[in-house]
């Protein structure tokens, strides 16, 4: 198993991972991990960012870990809160962490 620190940010670093959307961001990627076999070990959500320090198996790049959590919570997140579709267009996350 391999270790890896991300941070990523809603676009235009908008303090909006807070309340409901907070908690639903953190079970979605808690359960996006899950499904691709990755422990996450410390998990942070900040108002304006994610912090997350996770083990994960060598079969998968960082890059296809954060594609894969970046790609599901943005779409669930703007389905469920219609007004983050409002102010972040069709993806809710910057293009890097």
């Amino acid at each position: 198993m391999l270790t890896g620190h991300m941070v990523f940010s809603p676009r235009y670093r908008g303090k909006v991972l807070v309340g409901d959307v907070a908690m639903l961001s953190e079970a979605i990627i808690r359960k996006t991990c899950k499904e691709l076999d990755i422990k996450i070990i410390d998990m942070a959500v900040n108002p304006d960012h994610v912090h997350l320090f996770f083990k994960y198996p060598p079969k998968y790049s960082v890059s296809y870990i954060l594609k894969m959590i970046k790609g599901r919570s943005s779409r669930v997140l703007r389905k469920e809160f219609p007004y983050l579709k409002e102010w972040c267009g069709d993806h809710l996350w910057v293009p890097s962490c």
